[in-house]
């Protein structure tokens, strides 16, 4: 999942809950249940009976139910072997188990700090 620092889970959409609208918080949000509008969230976690109508934005995300929409992850976008994804993802780093299903295209950036940190020391390497 994410890494020990992670926030606590702050807020939870449950299995038989139906939500419509747009979600921005502070912290983890995990979803099991159905929402349609988009969510801007620190983590995010969708449960392998979510369903996400609409664009996500978050430092990391882990799918393991349904998302026709784009997401957008600064860290890592992560989907399980029941997720399904229909749409763009953009992120530095992608982890797509065996049986997960992805339809769309995927964008992924490096973290300026690694690229400047490697070109720093390959021109050590050179000189050396």
């Amino acid at each position: 999942m994410f890494s020990k620092n992670t926030e606590k889970l702050e807020s939870f959409v449950g299995v038989n809950s139906y939500f419509k609208g747009d979600i921005k918080t502070k912290g983890t949000l995990r979803i099991d249940g159905t929402l349609e509008g988009n969510i801007e969230v620190d983590w995010l976690i969708l449960g392998e009976t979510a369903q996400l109508k609409g664009d996500a934005s978050a430092r990391g995300i882990i799918v393991g139910g349904k998302v026709e929409g784009n997401i957008k992850a600064t860290e890592i976008i992560e989907i399980k072997a029941k997720g399904e994804v229909r749409g763009e993802l953009t992120t530095t780093k992608l982890s797509v188990a065996e049986g997960a299903i992805f339809d769309g295209r995927s964008t992924m950036h490096r973290a300026e700090s690694n690229v400047v940190e490697l070109q720093a020391e390959e021109r050590k390497k050179a000189k050396g």
